[in-house]
C-alpha cells in the first residue's frame, strides 16, 4: 500500500478473559467487547469486561497474594521469572502472531517485542536479587542502624496498546522481582499479548493472586483501583492528559506513582554528517510501529547546509515504505492501531495543511479498509503549528531547517514534553553540548537505541516522572525502612 497494496490476512477468532486469583474468568457480569483487527476492521475476538465486583475480587486477591509473595526469597522469585521468560520464548511465534493480529505491527517487530519481554523478565529476575540495603554507623555505642529495602505492596498498573506486551512486561517484571503483587489493567484494543505473559507466569509457578489481569472501561477501572486502600503504588504508561488525571487521583490518596507519558522527540541533524545516508537510516526509526511510539522521532531540525539533500532523500525513502497487513513479510509498516488514531491523524494533517505547511509525502489514508495511513512528511510548518506543539503519535515527520545551534536547542526544548531527544553529528564537542543542553529524560547521540531492560526509561516535564528499567525500575517498587536496634 505505498506504492503497492498488500492483501490483509484473516485471523482466527479468540477471546481474552480476566485473570483473578489464579483463574481465568468471564467476570461477574459476563459482558464482552469486540477485539478488532486494525488491518481488516473485522472483529477477530472479544474480551471480558470487569465489573466493580470483579475489581474488588482482584484487589482482595492481590492483598492475599502480596502476603505470600513478599516472603518468598529473592532467589525463588527470580526462578519464577526466569522460567516464565523461557516459556515466553517457547511460545514466541503464537504470541507474536496474536500481537500482530490485534495491534497491527509487522510480524518481525512483534517477534522482537515478545523477545524483549523475555529479556526484561530475566533482567528483573537478576536485579531483584540485588535489592541491597546498608549498615549505617550509629552515633552511640551498642546501637545498630540498618536501612532495608522492602516491597511497597500491591500495585495498580495501567498499560497501553502500542506495545501491549513489552510495556506490561516492564511493569510486571520489576514489581514481581521486588516482591509486590499487582492488578494489571491491560489494553482493551490488544489485550491478548498481556494475557499471554500472565499465563506464562502462572505456568512458571507464580502463586494465585500475585498477578491479576482486568479489562473493561478504563475510567471506571482506574478510579476504582486507585481509590482502594489495598493499592500502595500506581504505574501508568499512556498519554499526558490521562496521566495527569491519574497522577492527581494518586496524589489525593498519597500514593506514589510512576508516570511514563507522551513525547514529541526532536532530532537535531548537524551539517557535518552525510545527509543522504542518515536520512535513509532515520526513516526506518521514524515509521516503526507506524510512529505509534512515545519516543518516536517527530521533529527533525536539519542544519541548513544539509537540509535540501536530507529532505529529498527522506521524502523518497518515506514514499518507498511498503504499508500493509503485518502478517505479510513484505510489510514494513502496518496500520494504525484503531479508528480513533486514524481519525486523529487525518484531522491533524488537514489542520497542518490549513496552517500553510507543505505535505511532501503521504498525508492521506490508504485504501478504504483497515486503518492504514501513508508515511507522511511535512515541511514549512509555522513554528506555532499544532503539529509542532502536540505529540502526533502516528506516521508523521516534520522537517525544518536551522542555522544556529543555540537557537535550535531552544526550539527543541520549546514544548512541554521531555521524554526523548536525539542528535546526529561527527563532532565530539557538539555531541557533548547537545547531551547537556537537551531537556529530556533520554538523549540519543548518533543512535535511536535509548531503551532496554538494563537502562532507566522515563521523562521530565510533562512527559512524566519515575523510571522503568534498570536498577531505577526495581527501586520504584521498593520502600526504605530504617531499623534501629540495640542488644536489649
Amino acid at each position: 500500500m505505498t506504492a503497492q497494496a498488500l492483501k490483509p490476512a484473516a485471523a482466527a477468532a479468540h477471546e481474552c478473559r480476566l485473570f483473578i486469583a489464579g483463574r481465568w474468568t468471564a467476570g461477574a457480569g459476563d459482558d464482552w467487547l469486540p477485539i478488532v483487527n486494525p488491518a481488516t476492521e473485522a472483529p477477530i475476538g472479544r474480551h471480558a469486561v470487569a465489573t466493580a465486583a470483579d475489581l474488588d475480587e482482584a484487589l482482595d486477591a492481590a492483598a492475599a497474594g502480596f502476603r505470600i509473595w513478599r516472603d518468598w526469597a529473592p532467589q525463588a522469585r527470580s526462578d519464577v521469572l526466569r522460567k516464565a521468560a523461557a516459556l515466553i520464548r517457547e511460545r514466541l511465534e503464537v504470541l507474536a502472531a496474536t500481537l500482530t493480529a490485534e495491534q497491527g505491527k509487522p510480524i518481525e517487530q512483534a517477534r522482537m517485542e515478545i523477545g524483549n519481554c523475555a529479556r526484561g523478565f530475566e533482567w528483573a529476575a537478576e536485579e531483584g536479587r540485588r535489592a541491597y540495603g546498608r549498615v549505617i554507623p550509629a552515633n552511640v555505642p551498642n546501637l545498630t542502624w540498618l536501612a532495608t529495602r522492602e516491597p511497597i505492596g500491591p500495585v495498580a498498573a495501567f498499560t497501553p496498546w502500542n506495545f501491549p506486551a513489552s510495556q506490561a512486561a516492564a511493569k510486571i517484571g520489576s514489581a514481581l522481582a521486588a516482591g509486590c503483587s499487582m492488578v494489571l489493567k491491560g489494553p482493551e484494543d490488544a489485550p491478548s499479548p498481556a494475557a499471554g505473559l500472565v499465563q506464562a507466569l502462572a505456568d512458571a509457578g507464580l502463586p494465585p493472586g500475585v498477578l491479576n489481569l482486568v479489562l473493561g472501561h478504563p475510567p471506571q477501572i482506574s478510579a476504582h483501583l486507585i481509590a482502594s486502600p489495598v493499592i500502595r503504588k500506581i504505574s501508568f504508561t499512556g498519554s499526558v492528559p490521562v496521566g495527569k488525571q491519574l497522577a492527581a487521583m494518586a496524589a489525593a490518596e498519597m500514593k506514589p506513582a510512576t508516570m511514563e507519558l507522551g513525547g514529541h522527540s526532536p532530532v537535531l541533524v548537524f551539517g557535518d554528517v552525510d545527509p543522504v545516508a542518515l536520512a535513509r537510516t532515520l526513516v526506518q526509526g521514524k515509521y516503526r510501529n507506524a510512529g505509534q511510539v512515545c519516543v518516536s522521532p517527530t521533529r527533525f531540525y536539519v542544519e541548513q547546509s544539509a537540509y535540501d539533500a536530507f529532505v529529498e532523500t527522506f521524502v523518497e525513502a518515506a514514499k518507498s515504505i511498503v504499508v500493509g497487513d503485518g502478517t505479510d513479510p513484505r510489510t514494513q509498516m502496518g496500520p494504525l492501531a484503531h479508528d480513533r488514531r486514524l481519525e486523529a491523524i487525518g484531522a491533524l494533517i488537514e489542520e497542518t495543511r490549513a496552517e500553510g505547511a507543505t505535505i511532501r509525502a503521504g498525508g492521506e489514508r490508504l485504501g478504504n479498509r483497515g486503518y492504514f495511513y501513508a508515511p507522511t512528511v511535512v515541511t514549512d510548518a509555522p513554528e506555532d503549528a499544532r503539529i509542532l506543539r502536540e505529540e502526533p503519535f502516528g506516521p508523521v515527520a516534520v522537517i525544518a531547517p536551522f542555522t544556529d545551534r543555540d537557537e535550535v536547542i531552544a526550539r527543541a526544548n520549546g514544548t512541554p514534553y521531555g521524554l526523548a531527544a536525539y542528535a546526529f553529528t561527527r563532532s565530539h564537542e557538539t555531541a557533548a553540548f547537545v547531551g547537556r543542553a537537551l531537556e529530556a529524560g533520554m538523549v540519543g547521540v548518533n543512535t535511536f537505541a535509548i531503551g532496554g531492560p538494563e537502562a532507566p526509561f522515563g521523562g521530565v516535564k510533562d512527559s512524566g516522572f519515575g523510571r522503568e528499567g534498570g536498577m531505577e525500575g526495581l527501586s520504584a517498587y521498593l520502600v526504605t525502612k530504617m531499623l534501629a536496634q540495640t542488644p536489649g
